[in-house]
């Protein structure tokens, strides 16, 4: 019996990433062209077979998120009814994570409605990185491969040979993130306490952990409009710090973020290329997950252990 083949296809929010994994993996990208009707709505055409194929449509759902999300959906529902054998949404980047929760009455869930959305079109799983809320895995019901980005941030700052590193986590529910790459790369550890009066609005209220003379490496999951990182730099400095990198995995960087970062103390933003970056200025240094998926992708397809790749 002859192995089952496997296809990789792309919606439009992150092509050259597409490109990268086809481009490692040794394989063609999927023949599929997403336009749009005059309306707006979405026109899908898969130009090859996938019948009996394992599928992986790689689409992050970011900026214009709406649009990413329907796409996604729509190849995912196209790809079921073309008798797809397995289908798999590879979502570097998860939109709407951030409101995983009712923080107040009436407030809807849609990280979970995403789920539903996802889970509904056909998906059979779900590749994804570092969720802004790790619970979100229990919102599906089909299996989550759920791939985290710091190893690939602490591969990066061993080779350029910081000495006398403190990790600091922007606020309290970063601390495990932040703590594992202390870890990785042998430094130490401080927590900013900080409150959220409303959304993309922070206020910095201490710093928890010795400081003084370190070079300050502070790490997050998402960097939205760059408030938080920057205000949070600008403190650690005044508090003795010798100097300040930031890092994270998913560079949303909206509205007000680059003349932030461009204005800031922080000396480099290191980030990973599940979102594209529409303007990129010297201070940014971008890692690519494309490895990482490649061999996740390859993982699932033959049945082999995923978390292998981190152990």
């Amino acid at each position: 019996m002859a192995a089952k083949e496997f296809k990789i296809f792309c919606g439009n929010a992150n092509r050259p990433l597409a490109q990268e994994i086809v481009d490692y993996l040794g394989v063609p990208l999927g023949e599929a062209k997403i336009q749009r009707f005059g309306d707006g709505e979405i026109c899908l055409a898969i130009d090859e077979s996938v019948r009996g194929s394992d599928i992986y449509v790689v689409q992050p759902t970011c900026y214009p998120t709406n649009d990413n999300i329907m796409e996604l959906l729509i190849m995912i529902d196209a790809m079921r009814r073309a008798s797809a054998r397995r289908i798999t949404a590879v979502m570097p980047y998860y939109g709407y994570a951030r409101q995983e929760r009712k923080s107040r009455a009436r407030d809807p869930i849609t990280a979970k409605l995403m789920a539903n959305l996802i889970t509904t079109a056909g998906a059979d799983r779900v590749v994804t990185m570092d969720l802004h809320a790790p619970a979100i895995q229990g919102f599906f019901d089909i299996p989550l491969d759920h791939l985290p980005g710091v190893p690939i941030l602490s591969e990066y700052f061993q080779e350029k040979g910081l000495e006398n590193i403190c990790v600091v986590s922007p606020d309290l529910g970063g601390v495990t993130r932040a703590r594992n790459l202390a870890e990785r790369i042998g430094a130490t550890l401080a927590i900013i306490d900080k409150r959220r009066p409303e959304p993309n609005v922070s206020e910095i209220m201490n710093v928890i952990g010795e400081l003084r003379g370190k070079t300050v490496i502070m790490i997050d999951d998402i960097i939205d409009t760059a408030g938080t990182i920057t205000q949070g730099a600008q403190v650690l400095i005044e508090r003795g710090a010798k100097e300040v990198y930031a890092c994270c995995t998913h560079p949303v960087l909206s509205g007000p973020a680059i003349e932030r970062l461009q204005n800031s103390v922080i000396r480099e933003l290191v980030v990973t290329n599940t979102i594209p970056i529409e303007k990129m200025i010297p201070q940014i240094k971008v890692l690519s997950v494309a490895p990482l998926l490649g061999e996740a992708i390859v993982r699932i397809h033959e049945d082999l252990s995923v978390s292998k790749l981190f152990s």
